[in-house]
């Protein structure tokens, strides 16, 4: 069983900066990407980051792209996304997860495992 904790959410101003953090534990035969989502609220999930466990390459959705980082610790057992020049649009609930499945790199219903997720909030 893989078990994903966030962590790292808040509160910042428009231009702000945050760095979320994704514990995994379990055993990492179970899944070949990690990625992370966020949802607000009345809106549908929305992957924003993956990251490919053997090769280490990451990707970014075109929402975020140049504004947020995914990576990774040397043990691999903690992923990151540094979310920086944030604005309001970008609150919502942050959530890590974990799948073996292969296909649309930003479909929540291919990945297996989530995290309980993390807020993030942006004022102007």
């Amino acid at each position: 069983q893989v078990r994903l904790v966030e962590s790292g959410g808040g509160s910042v101003q428009t231009g702000g900066s945050l760095r979320l953090s994704c514990e995994v534990s379990g055993s990492t035969d179970d899944y070949t990407r990690v990625g992370w989502f966020r949802q607000a609220p009345g809106k549908e999930r929305e992957g924003v980051a993956t990251i490919f466990t053997v090769t280490g390459i990451t990707y970014s959705a075109d929402s975020v792209k140049g504004r947020f980082t995914m990576s990774r610790d040397n043990g691999q057992n903690t992923v990151y996304l540094q979310m920086n020049s944030l604005k309001p649009e970008d609150t919502a609930m942050y959530y890590c997860a974990a799948t073996s499945q292969g296909g649309y790199l930003w479909s929540a219903d291919k990945y297996t495992y989530w995290g309980q997720g993390t807020q993030v909030t942006v004022s102007s």
